[in-house]
């Protein structure tokens, strides 16, 4: 563990060692959590010293914290290979993770309440302004520990040192792990990339006949392969490599090097074996502890003091994205009750997050986003207890462990349309046969964003499109039409309002708004059953086919399906099931229904899309990955007319620019009376529309 530790820390590395050797030498036997709290930076005054709202002038505490956990506790016995991690000498595993703390100086006029966030990849997380405004206190916890890319330690961003899983007699533990690349060209080396980051695994061995590189000239979306090629083992090395240095290159288990370099037509899958996993599923632990202590701490166990002692009556934690993901799988694994048994969060917002992040797992890559074999869909997606008999799977609900010790914090989620059409949303709302409404549990509360793409838009109110977006993931493409601007961000607003009011004063939030079958606002992902309109310039079956479906993996007998936990001993894993996935119906302009109003939603300017479609490459014609769309509509009748477009026009729809700002108050006024929107923020849309250049001669 401390070579580990030695290897990966920068700048006040050395420090952090010694801290660790301190503790591994006077360590005490105490009840497993976290032991010692170690401040690296601390700003006070904060933000260029100003002051929010009556809570004053703000100050932010970096830090590290050193804890252990007992691998026999049945809060933490659920992490894979926490059995097979290096033990310290009261038995316990060790971990170090760091954070960093964003608070009110005078700590008498904080609200008391704590935003634990979730960082993504490593990105360390501040508050934002209205929640230092209102006095609140902001936690950034480490917890992805793979150390690949953005994760790798540095001084600005959140992660979890763990330790590496070995067999009992000291020798290595190993596993088969995969690696594609997509999209390249030329002589030049390639790295495996799991969307953003390198794949965290190196190979056991350099020998290139201990791996398998196969080409694919094809893959469907729902994971039929075309014809395929094994590149000779002669013919590509485990090395570093370009025209100036040509094949076999320099060694590197990172890079991938071809001795007739990358056709960009190809796509590349090396499958290989990997040693030395990291018990990624510690991250869950160390996030879960470091909420406890800062909760409900004095000090740590060398007496240094909690900078928030006493000073914390609830605990929201949040999370958008990967890092949404990450908390529907702590709560499905029951980390909500730390090792006193106390309950630890409040609250749980996790935002555009439609299925459970898999990092509880051997060789886990918990920074896959659903292409095809990155798992993230396995076992219930649902919050309360439904069946699952396509897969053949017992009936459970993600809120199983939490409800058996009454540990559920209240949750809401929201999501818009690229979690539907890229990221296998909705089987959480209607289950694997996606034949009923799963019924939500009183302490749940769901909230859609009709017609957006991932995280939302950035808004205004512009007759000029913004350019087609990058399709998310390395190489992956770019998109065929101008990206949605749709915002999240004034909804975002409101929820947190919400959701303040929820967790401190029990006040409920606005009911639950969501596309059902029940309304009949969820359909078939075909055209015909959605109503999409035939526009211009859009394929003409499209958005039929377009979907990302949800596919049933055989990962080996030794995965847990259910807690998507365990060892993956098939790779790549065979496609047991292409589940059936339902999509929101649209209106008359290909604009989704059944979502919280939003005023450019139903104030709008063209079709906008939770998808987009890759306009080159490798995934040319298929989905761009989870990137949104929009096409506009025509200025004037006499255009549209010209190019066959149903929509109605700008000017048939809004008259005037006096006439499109009186459909953004309209709208602005229904989503407040509706509780999606707050006044200021009405107000300033309004404004903007009015300063906007709709019909504007």
């Amino acid at each position: 563990m401390l070579l580990h530790l030695a290897r990966i820390f920068r700048g006040s590395a050395w420090i952090a060692l010694a801290v660790v050797v301190a503790l591994l030498a006077g360590g005490s036997p105490a009840q497993a959590r976290v032991k010692k709290v170690v401040v690296d930076k601390k700003v006070s005054p904060a933000f260029n010293a100003a002051s929010f709202g009556t809570a004053g002038q703000y100050e932010t505490i970096a830090g590290r914290a050193f804890g252990e956990l007992d691998p026999k506790d049945p809060h933490n016995a659920v992490i894979t290979d926490i059995g097979l991690a290096p033990r310290n000498a009261n038995g316990k595993v060790e971990y170090m993770a760091t954070f960093f703390l964003v608070k009110p100086i005078d700590m008498s006029k904080s609200s008391h309440l704590m935003w634990e966030d979730v960082p993504n990849r490593g990105g360390r997380i501040t508050i934002v302004a209205a929640e230092r405004n209102s006095g609140d206190i902001g936690l950034s916890s480490g917890w992805q520990g793979d150390n690949s890319g953005n994760t790798v330690p540095g001084e600005n961003n959140d992660y979890v040192v763990v330790p590496v899983a070995k067999n009992p007699d000291g020798s290595p533990v190993t596993g088969p792990v995969m690696g594609r690349i997509v999209n390249v060209s030329g002589p030049n080396s390639q790295q495996m990339f799991v969307q953003g980051n390198p794949v965290p695994y190196k190979p056991m061995s350099l020998d290139t006949t201990q791996a398998t590189l196969t080409t694919h000239a094809s893959e469907s979306i729902d994971g039929v392969i075309g014809a395929t090629a094994t590149i000779p083992s002669s013919d590509w090395a485990w090395a570093k490599c370009g025209a100036d240095n040509p094949f076999p290159g320099t060694p590197d288990p990172t890079q991938i090097c071809l001795k007739n370099g990358f056709d960009p037509k190809l796509l590349y899958q090396v499958a290989f074996t990997a040693k030395d996993p990291y018990v990624l599923g510690i991250g869950f632990a160390a996030f879960r502890d470091m909420a406890s202590f800062f909760r409900n701490a004095a000090h740590d166990e060398n007496g240094t003091p909690n900078p928030v002692a006493g000073q914390v009556s609830w605990i929201i934690t949040r999370g958008v994205s990967q890092s949404g993901n990450f908390l529907r799988a702590l709560l499905q694994l029951g980390f909500t009750q730390d090792e006193d048994n106390k309950k630890v969060y409040d609250g749980a917002w996790p935002i555009i997050a439609g299925r459970r992040i898999t990092l509880n797992s051997r060789f886990a890559m918990p920074d896959g986003t659903l292409k095809l074999y990155e798992s993230g869909s396995e076992g219930p997606q649902w919050w309360g207890d439904w069946p699952d008999p396509v897969r053949g799977l017992p009936t459970k609900g993600i809120l199983d462990r939490c409800r058996a010790n009454n540990t559920c914090p209240k949750i809401i989620e929201h999501a818009g349309s690229a979690e539907v059409w890229g990221l296998n949303l909705t089987p959480g709302w209607v289950g694997t046969a996606a034949d009923a409404d799963i019924p939500l549990p009183t302490n749940v509360r769901r909230y859609y964003i009709a017609s957006t793409q991932h995280g939302g838009g950035a808004g205004g109110f512009d007759v000029n499109p913004p350019a087609p977006p990058n399709c998310p993931g390395t190489n992956f493409g770019k998109g065929m039409f101008p990206a949605n601007p749709v915002p999240h961000t004034q909804t975002v607003n409101a929820l947190r309002f919400h959701f303040r009011n929820w967790v401190m004063n029990d006040i409920a939030p606005p009911p639950s708004q969501w596309p059902t079958l029940k309304d009949r606002y969820l359909v078939d992902a075909t055209k015909e059953a959605m109503g999409f309109p035939t526009i211009p310039g859009v394929p003409p079956a499209i958005p039929t086919g377009l979907i990302n479906p949800l596919l049933d993996y055989d990962w080996g007998p030794k995965f847990d399906y259910t807690d998507a936990s365990g060892v993956k001993t098939k790779m790549p894993p065979t496609i047991k099931h292409v589940l059936k996935l339902k999509v929101p119906r649209v209106d008359a302009d290909g604009n989704e229904l059944g979502g919280v109003p939003v005023a450019l939603r139903d104030a709008p300017l063209g079709t906008y899309l939770g998808w987009n479609i890759t306009a080159a490459g490798f995934h040319a014609g298929k989905v761009c990955n989870y990137a949104g769309g929009m096409i506009p509509f025509a200025k004037t009748q006499a255009e549209r007319v010209e190019n066959g477009d149903p929509r109605l026009s700008l000017a048939e729809r809004y008259k005037t620019h006096a006439g499109y700002v009186d459909a953004v108050k309209a709208a602005a006024a229904n989503a407040v009376a509706k509780g999606f929107l707050l006044q200021a923020d009405a107000d300033a849309l309004v404004a903007q529309a009015a300063a906007g250049n709709v019909l504007n001669p």
